[in-house]
């Protein structure tokens, strides 16, 4: 019975600190951009380097496989995951060429983006 009560004790705290690790950790909502393919790509991630070296190398099977010429289009910092998350699936419900380059062209659209996905 006592090591059941001390299980039970543990998992709030490991909530908790899972919760603190969702807000510290910054995230990163990014934007590629293929010449070769006329295509945009949306990702989230905490760790952009890691990342991008994924998208070079990654699977025949992958989307950004299909092209070798990736270069970053448009980052967004956000404040943590939950944020980033919402946001590029924002972005990737638009299904819009012409919403992606206004982000870039409109900074002001960026910032309405992170007020309505507050962490």
């Amino acid at each position: 019975m006592v090591r059941a009560q001390e299980e039970e004790q543990k998992k709030p705290v490991v909530r908790l600190a899972f919760l603190f690790y969702l807000k510290a950790v910054k995230h990163i909502v990014y934007i590629l951009y293929s010449k070769k393919l006329d295509r945009f790509y949306a990702g989230e991630t905490a760790d952009f380097d890691i990342r991008m070296s994924f998208h070079k190398n990654a699977h025949p099977k992958k989307f950004t496989a299909k092209a070798d010429d990736w270069e970053l289009f448009l980052q967004i910092m956000c404040s943590c995951k939950l944020q980033a998350v919402a946001i590029e699936t924002h972005i990737k419900k638009m299904k819009s060429s012409m919403y992606i380059k206004n982000l870039k062209k409109y900074p002001e659209m960026i910032e309405k983006l992170l007020d309505k996905h507050r962490c």
